[in-house]
């Protein structure tokens, strides 16, 4: 009895044996593993961890967990960063707690994408001997918040007013490039220059780790009045698109601000008249307007059609779920549905069938411009490859 235990292991490990130094069968397995579990299994032999490091793993990983994603939720802008990840079925599946920074302003995300977020906050500055706020600047981190990874980005150009930032990603996987809409303080030697004109854009490259400057922009991204730091933008194949103010309200969008990778600008006429509470989402892998009109109590979903040229089509018109009194303080979309975060609640509609489905997110007792977004775990560098200046968060209340 015992030999035939003793011969049935032997063969259960000298198949394992097989099977592990067949790497490609090896990574499949481990890709399909939790981030966390991962970190963890590095230290199991340094066969494993080679390959668990090794970018070529951290892509297939990616991959895998794309087709798994969920959101990612941000509901109260502190100086401590408390997540929460929803899945499919609207339930809260994990918390994530990033250390308190006390030598942070408040922080916010200002975009998901590939397992990392973009944060942004305040610097402080001395002002008549008193440490305050600069509201002229912000500081950019590059968050992963399962590695527990962050990455401060180098200061950019100074400004005279609030930089509106957006993110772009790829062509190739782990890599990113930030773009920073700043009023420059001095441009030339001109002693009278218009805040239009002294309006410029820089680029940061993860390739590169630095700023490049692109030079003067026709227009500025419009500030969100749901956000007081991050401004509302989204990357869709190859382009990042931003509201534009319109002339009679600046807290109505009156156009939209395209840029590519290639940091070409257009614009883009909205397809009609819309309201404060408007987002520009990606859905189905297209551009889509979301307006919500409070007194109709009635919202309204444009899809960007742009084979030959840019057409806007009315994919639906419902009628809200939720009174004219409750504001819309945020609204994301991941694949064919769309996340809309409210004054006093949280839904997911499908606008292909009409069907809202409220959360029940009791977890989530208290709202300060929240926040949401498709996000899916994974092991990617925070600096867009193997870079010795990322910081690892730990509880020594610094980043």
């Amino acid at each position: 009895m015992d030999e035939t235990i003793d011969e049935c292991v032997y063969q259960t490990t000298d198949k394992w044996y097989d099977i592990e130094h067949v790497e490609n069968v090896l990574a499949n397995i481990l890709s399909r593993v939790p981030v966390k579990s991962l970190l963890v299994c590095k230290s199991v032999c340094k066969r494993w961890r080679r390959l668990i490091s090794s970018q070529a793993f951290i892509d297939v990983q990616l991959l895998w967990s794309q087709k798994n994603s969920v959101y990612i939720v941000y509901p109260y802008m502190d100086m401590m960063m408390k997540l929460y990840l929803v899945n499919n079925s609207g339930e809260i599946t994990k918390s994530i707690n990033f250390p308190y920074c006390d030598n942070l302003s408040l922080l916010t995300v200002v975009c998901s994408f590939d397992g990392l977020l973009c944060c942004i906050n305040y610097p402080w500055k001395v002002d008549s001997g008193m440490v305050v706020e600069d509201v002229t600047d912000v500081e950019i981190r590059i968050c992963n918040p399962v590695t527990k990874k962050a990455l401060l980005l180098p200061r950019g150009s100074p400004s005279k007013e609030k930089p509106s930032i957006g993110v772009a990603v790829g062509p190739k996987i782990n890599e990113y490039k930030i773009f920073r809409f700043f009023n420059a303080k001095r441009i030339s030697l001109a002693k009278h220059q218009s805040r239009v004109n002294r309006r410029q854009c820089e680029v940061y490259s993860s390739s590169t780790g630095s700023w490049s400057v692109i030079g003067r922009v026709p227009y500025y991204p419009m500030h969100s009045s749901h956000s007081p730091l991050g401004s509302n933008h989204v990357f869709v194949n190859g382009k990042i698109y931003w509201f534009i103010a319109s002339n009679e309200d600046p807290l109505i969008p009156g156009s939209i601000l395209m840029a590519d990778i290639e940091e070409t600008f257009e614009t883009i006429n909205l397809p009609k008249e819309v309201t404060e509470h408007s987002y520009l989402v990606n859905l189905e892998g297209h551009l889509s307007l979301v307006a919500v009109y409070d007194e109709d109590e009635i919202v309204n979903i444009w899809i960007l059609k742009d084979k030959n040229e840019p057409k806007w089509e009315l994919k639906c018109s419902d009628h809200i779920p939720f009174s004219n009194d409750e504001c819309v303080e945020f609204a994301v979309a991941r694949e064919n549905e769309i996340f809309f975060i409210t004054s006093n609640h949280h839904y997911i509609y499908d606008p292909e069938h009409g069907f809202w489905q409220e959360l029940d997110l009791s977890s989530i007792s208290e709202k300060k411009f929240p926040v949401a977004f498709a996000y899916t775990e994974s092991l990617l560098s925070c600096g867009g490859r193997m870079d010795p200046r990322i910081e690892y968060i730990s509880d020594k209340r610094s980043i």
